[in-house]
């Protein structure tokens, strides 16, 4: 009986169509057990599950699970890579192929990604009736997160399209200029929106670390001024952010790159990593988001040292060098350079719970090089890294950056005796000398230098360090670029232009009249 009414249902339709009675848009059936965009935004509980949804673009391989740290430090002349892996080994040396999107693809379909489930929450909850402060702090969040991805990719990819409504297939590319005046109104918007922090808000996002917060869009607004060379807006922005009184610099230097002390006085905005968060033990390989996922980052076990890991990204030589030039007020190394790296330190070093010289001790090649340490599992809790499961915040916008950002904007508004407390803030946290005694009354130009070395032993392995050297103009420098190469032989490889990755070719195919960038 079943299969005759199925039959007859069949036939039914069929001659229904033949007569036209049915019109194109009846046969578009919901399905019920599936939600879709025009079933799903009704209350303040779908408005923060949208948002939250932009936030896990940031937890998969292509943002910070990963690629994006890659990216952003291999680049540098504190990284080198010597992965078997040429996707990952050609992105320090400037050759990344327009042939394999591997790595720099995969960040710019999850960046946009993250953009169009941004585009997603602004078109749709306005129209929520829910309480409006609430609304305010979903929507401003939004905005925050929309201008991150868009930073990402003006920042790394050049002129990119700006895609703000979920509904067009195809996006114009746009100037570099355009995408950083998107940057900067996405972020003004979100600094207007956000709280301070969520302990005293009302509603069911109330205590949730992690958010975003207005002092998290202030910093990126400022460093989107600064990267724009507006150092007046700068300026001022910065200035806005210390007004909330709302940051401090920990005593530890390490603690902001251990599972401990996370979300601290130091941290503006990390990204949420944990092993015991998500459904699953899996990582966020990319795509829609599978019942397996969990919450961690494959960072550590790329970065490890040899043996406990890929070992795919290690710190240079010229890094380690750095870190000697200038001894504390004690006559010690800047304790940095061992919360920094691994190596065959004379005063001894544990790593997973063995000692370095030991463990090494066999090989001779690896008992004299230098390994990543900074957001490692290496205090003895865990034998290696090779469960691939790290549960380590990404630290993205530290205090620390803002104050030596806003030491620049001093410098180049022409006060750069100003600018010397701020330098010296970082500086006193490891115990470094006063620069304004053994450095006084420096020269703007030896003060841009300073704050060059400065913020690449602060930074060093944080993503900061080519974005510095990219927009300081360096690479476009003879003199510059001849330093850098020797101080790192992957910058032998520069060519003009390739200071930005390629488009990858799939969005060259399916979006008609994007330009590859120059230099590929």
């Amino acid at each position: 009986m079943k299969t005759h009414k199925i039959v007859l249902s069949v036939v039914t339709a069929c001659a229904l169509l033949f007569t036209n009675c049915v019109k194109e848009e009846d046969l578009y059936q919901v399905d019920p057990n599936n939600e879709t965009a025009e079933t799903f935004w009704e209350n303040s509980d779908d408005a923060l599950r949208g948002v939250n949804a932009v936030y896990s673009s940031l937890l998969t391989d292509g943002t910070y699970m990963r690629s994006t740290p890659l990216l952003l430090d291999l680049k540098s002349d504190g990284a080198r890579s010597q992965s078997p892996w040429p996707a990952m080994a050609n992105v320090g040396k400037f050759n990344s192929s327009i042939a394999d999107a591997a790595i720099y693809g995969w960040a710019f379909e999850t960046y946009y990604q993250g953009i169009y489930r941004a585009n997603q929450v602004l078109e749709n909850v306005p129209a929520i009736e829910m309480d409006e402060n609430l609304k305010n702090r979903v929507l401003g969040q939004a905005h925050f997160l929309r201008g991150l991805f868009f930073f990402h990719a003006v920042n790394m990819f050049k002129n990119v399209p700006l895609p703000l409504t979920s509904e067009e297939i195809y996006h114009e590319q746009k100037s570099q200029t355009e995408g950083w005046a998107q940057v900067i109104s996405d972020l003004t918007t979100a600094a207007n929106l956000l709280p301070v922090s969520y302990d005293d808000v009302n509603g069911p996002d109330l205590g949730q670390t992690g958010r975003a917060t207005k002092g998290a869009a202030l910093a990126y607004l400022g460093k989107a001024y600064l990267f724009t060379y507006d150092y007046p807006n700068a300026k001022t922005t910065f200035e806005d952010l210390f007004l909330l009184n709302e940051y401090a610099l920990v005593s530890n230097y390490r603690d902001n790159f251990t599972a401990y002390n996370e979300n601290n006085s130091e941290s503006i905005f990390e990204v949420q990593f944990s092993r015991e968060a998500g459904g699953g033990v899996e990582l966020g390989w990319g795509g829609a988001p599978q019942p397996g996922w969990g919450k961690t980052s494959a960072r550590a076990i790329t970065y490890a040292p040899r043996g406990f890991g890929w070992t795919d990204v290690q710190p240079t030589w010229a890094l380690y060098n750095d870190f000697l030039i200038e001894p504390t007020t004690s006559g010690d190394v800047d304790p940095r350079l061992e919360a920094t790296m691994f190596f065959n330190s004379p005063n001894g070093m544990s790593l997973y719970g063995q000692d370095f010289a030991t463990y090494y001790a066999g090989n001779s090649n690896d008992l004299n090089d230098l390994f990543c340490r900074k957001y490692q599992n290496s205090d003895g809790d865990f034998a290696d890294e090779f469960d691939w499961r790290s549960g380590i915040n990404e630290r993205l916008m530290r205090y620390a950056d803002v104050l030596l950002m806003y030491a620049e904007v001093l410098n180049e508004s022409n006060l750069t005796q100003d600018a010397y407390p701020y330098i010296q803030q970082v500086r006193d946290r490891v115990n470094l000398p006063n620069l304004a005694v053994t450095q006084p009354n420096m020269t703007q130009q030896q003060m841009r230098d300073q704050i060059a070395h400065e913020r690449f032993l602060e930074f060093a392995l944080e993503g900061h360090r080519f974005d510095d050297i990219r927009r300081w103009g360096w690479l476009q420098d003879p003199a510059k670029l001849a330093w850098l190469q020797s101080r790192d032989p992957e910058f032998d490889s520069y060519y003009p232009g390739r200071e930005y990755f390629p488009i990858p070719q799939s969005e060259i195919d399916n979006n008609p009249g994007t330009q590859q960038n120059e230099g590929y």
